[in-house]
């Protein structure tokens, strides 16, 4: 491992030398990612510690059973990654920032060592990422700041389960799991929408695979039931989502002045608003996404959505087609990513990402940071979880 952190150390100093605030943004991060191993402790240590609190001592139970079926019976990567608990002084543990254009649908993107281009920056400390935000909001940036209970390094490290996570729901814990550890199989440097996808197809076929193997053991359907539930329920907003940022689209790509392309803006997430509280009705008053609706909504707010989840339905017919022969799907996947991106897209029924708010070839080429496969924590793990959590415990304080 100390090889491993010696070469990224490397890259990302040689990095860092030529950005504007790169030595500061590099030691945060890498300072960050050293503390959360440092404070990583072995999982069977902490079971066999008889002072080891019960409540928490259920949970490691937990990561470890959903850990050993993820490698078992989802064929994801049998290593040490999630086998050690971190516990930290804080809700999540790491904040990404995603901003994009008043008038665009697209991310700014940002270039790293290792991940390669993506749409989103990631801070340890809170206050650093609301104030890089601030700074990107001031430039006229829409800005969405999220907390992200967990990352992947990619196989780089074996990643720690830290307590950001383990406050989730059961079901929750295992999807994750499943999603960081899909990260290793498949990851393709500076296609997010592509990565998070596959992640995100994996997590599904995996949690329902587990609530079945749940089901068989104790004989509790209570849990599948409620995931068949939340996923409808997920699905309708992530279609809200979806055609809001359609009419975004075709909004900004219109000849309209701007100053009418922003009023049609407003309009458009008023709208958003209407159809949501339509949502909530027909859901029997279910509140759960309440919370993201509070926020202030923007084209950063939605498009962080996207990203995890625009190509989607690709990889879910992909592993139809293979019967849910997880093997089978995971080969295919790794064929695509081997392909020029236009044509990713095309063999998974998505389109390429045209004129993305990248940054000038002089910033990107040196933020110089650890940018693992991080995500945003609210969108991709459970929006329905995380508001839940918010109520229990503060908006991320």
């Amino acid at each position: 491992m100390l090889r491993r952190l010696l070469l990224v150390l490397a890259s990302l100093s040689f990095a860092a030398c030529s950005a504007l605030e790169g030595p500061g943004y590099l030691w945060q991060s890498v300072g960050g990612h050293l503390e959360l191993m440092w404070r990583a402790r072995p999982i069977v240590e902490l079971l066999d510690d008889p002072a080891t609190d019960e409540a928490l001592r259920r949970k490691l139970v937990l990561v470890r059973e959903a850990r050993a079926f993820a490698s078992a019976e989802l064929r994801l990567p049998d290593n040490g990654s999630y086998t050690r608990y971190a516990a930290l002084d804080r809700p999540f543990v790491l904040w990404n920032v995603f901003a994009a254009p008043t008038l665009s649908v697209e991310l700014r993107r940002w270039c790293f060592p290792l991940a390669g281009c993506v749409g989103y920056r990631g801070y340890y400390d809170k206050a650093d990422a609301e104030r890089f935000a601030a700074r990107l909001a001031a430039e006229g940036y829409d800005t969405h700041v999220a907390g992200v209970p967990a990352y992947s390094t990619l196989g780089w490290f074996d990643d720690p389960m830290p307590s950001s996570v383990l406050r989730l729901p059961d079901v929750e814990i295992a999807r994750l799991i499943f999603h960081e550890l899909a990260h290793q199989v498949v990851y393709v440097a500076g296609d997010t929408t592509f990565n998070e996808s596959f992640a995100t197809a994996v997590e599904e076929a995996g949690l329902e695979r587990w609530l079945r193997h749940r089901e068989a053991i104790d004989g509790d359907s209570r849990p599948a039931v409620a995931w068949a539930e939340h996923r409808r329920r997920r699905e309708d907003f992530l279609g809200l989502v979806r055609r809001t940022r359609e009419r975004l689209a075709a909004i900004y790509g219109s000849d309209e002045p701007d100053e009418r392309k922003l009023a049609a803006k407003a309009a458009a997430l008023e709208r958003m608003r209407d159809d949501y509280r339509e949502l909530r009705r027909s859901w029997g008053g279910f509140a759960g996404y309440d919370r993201w609706f509070e926020r202030p909504l923007g084209n950063a707010h939605l498009a962080s959505i996207g990203a995890y989840t625009d190509l989607l339905p690709g990889f879910r017919r992909l592993l139809a087609e293979r019967e849910g022969d997880l093997v089978a799907f995971h080969a295919e996947v790794r064929r695509l990513a081997d392909l020029p991106m236009d044509e990713r897209r095309a063999a998974l029924g998505g389109q390429v990402v045209v004129g993305a708010a990248a940054l000038p070839p002089t910033e990107a080429a040196g933020v110089g940071a650890p940018q693992w496969a991080a995500g945003t924590g609210r969108e991709r793990l459970s929006e329905e979880a995380s508001a839940s959590q918010d109520q229990r415990q503060g908006d991320e304080k």
